[in-house]
Formats: structure tokens, C-alpha cells, sequence
């Protein structure tokens, strides 16, 4: 499993042209599962993903990572990403065959 994590103040996805998700503060996560993924590493990551600090303390004034996103109170927004298992070594054409197939990666995913 793979998960691009960004912190933003706010954040939206739109399919055309139609808000299909929207958030405040918190933080977006795009989430590739590869085909060997368990539901053991998803709990793990999600659990990993719910507890990093990569807020900052504003009571303290301290700008250092201090608080986690349930601490804040912030919100996600996953996204699945199949494509952050693209393998591009071979030729010009990424190859995606670490990617979960879409049935077992919806069930995770949900």
C-alpha cells in the first residue's frame, strides 16, 4: 500500500465539473493498493495515517508538528490512486500489475 499524504486548509474533487468530495483542514490522502495489500496493512495505514503529528501546536505558538488530524479535529480526503503503482522501467508504457485489481481494491478502499 502507497498513500501520498498532503496537509491542506481546504481541499475538493470534482468529477465533471461536480463536487464529488470537499474538506476543510485536514489532510488529503491519495491511497494505491497493490494486489498483495491485506486488510491487517490497511488497518495499519489507516491507523498510521489518523495518528502522525503534521500539525502544528497553535496554543504553544511552537511551530512544530504537535498534533495529529484527529487532534485538531481536521478531516480526510481519500482518494483512490491506482497509478502511484505505475512502473515505468520497462519501455514508454507504465505498467500497473502491482495494482490491486479493481474489485479487491474497491472492497479495501470502502
Amino acid at each position: 500500500m502507497r498513500v501520498i499524504i498532503q496537509r491542506v486548509k481546504s481541499s475538493q474533487v470534482e468529477v465533471d465539473r461536480k463536487v464529488i468530495g470537499k474538506i476543510g483542514r485536514g489532510l488529503n490522502l491519495l491511497v494505491g493498493i497493490a494486489d498483495t495489500d491485506t486488510e491487517a496493512e490497511l488497518d495499519w495505514m489507516v491507523r498510521k495515517c489518523l495518528d502522525l503529528r503534521l500539525f502544528p501546536d497553535e496554543t504553544t505558538g511552537n511551530d512544530r508538528w504537535e498534533k495529529s488530524v484527529q487532534d485538531i479535529g481536521g478531516e480526510l480526503l481519500v482518494v483512490s490512486q491506482f497509478t502511484l503503482y505505475g512502473d515505468c522501467r520497462k519501455g514508454r508504457r507504465p505498467s500497473f500489475s502491482q495494482s490491486a485489481a479493481p474489485e479487491y481494491a474497491r472492497a479495501l478502499y470502502q
